[in-house]
């Protein structure tokens, strides 16, 4: 019996007026996968991620996570995914423990102040919990962020560039911990990034999207021996600068 998708684009497309930012796009992601989406700036992935968050509405075509469609659904999905990016930033004014505990209480978590002691130290950021957040560095912010990415034990995780602003070395602990959490969970995470290394290293499955559509898809093994050798950055290259898979 094929197992049923946690994640589904069906034709799913978004225009902003006359530009096309995804083009009938398809894809599936089952549970328990990494799944990259990655292209050059523009080529539609954040608009991808707020269709699947419900963020944006489609001009057509369906998005559905956990079996649910996120337009009529999306309070229920919401319950059960999180979401953490680089670029986003908690209340720079609360402390890191004062906004954990604001969205723990979103989240109905009862063991609120023991879930963040843990994942603070999993994340090896215990030492700013009562620190001013935004008095932290562009790498601890990362950190918190993805703390309070798994305060729901979210089943599907929507990560943007997850270790774009880390050094190397906190950088490998985190893919550590997200590969560890993968596992024992079976959660589905989503995963955007232009470090191909780390996608090499973290995804199961990939596509491609220039101009809003998918160019080519596959486990990165699979796409790098379509482009007949060479490594995922060049065909990441050859993409941005032609659009195409030569």
């Amino acid at each position: 019996m094929t197992p049923s998708p946690v994640l589904e684009a069906r034709e799913l497309t978004k225009r902003f007026g006359e530009v096309t930012a995804v083009d009938s796009l398809s894809f599936e992601v089952l549970r328990g996968e990494i799944f990259g989406i990655l292209g050059a700036n523009g080529a539609g992935k954040t608009t991808t991620i707020q269709l699947l968050l419900g963020l944006t509405t489609p001009t057509s075509g369906e998005a559905r996570v956990l079996g649910m469609d996120i337009r009529t659904e999306r309070r229920r999905i919401l319950q059960r995914v999180n979401f953490s990016s680089a670029y986003t930033a908690l209340p720079a004014n609360l402390t890191v423990r004062q906004n954990l505990r604001v969205f723990a209480r979103l989240y109905g978590d009862r063991r609120a102040e023991e879930k963040i002691a843990s994942l603070l130290a999993l994340l090896e950021v215990s030492e700013t919990a009562d620190r001013v957040t935004g008095g932290l560095s562009s790498g601890q912010q990362t950190r918190v962020n993805l703390c309070k990415a798994f305060l729901n034990d979210p089943e599907v995780l929507f990560l943007d560039e997850p270790t774009a602003s880390l050094d190397p070395d906190i950088a490998e602990k985190v893919r550590n911990v997200l590969r560890g959490i993968q596992r024992e969970r079976r959660v589905t995470i989503l995963y955007t990034s232009h470090n191909m290394g780390e996608i090499e290293r973290m995804c199961d499955r990939v596509i491609f999207l220039a101009k809003g559509r998918i160019v080519v898809e596959g486990t990165p093994g699979e796409i790098v021996a379509r482009a007949k050798g060479g490594s995922l950055e060049e065909v990441f290259v050859r993409i941005a600068r032609g659009g195409e898979l030569p």
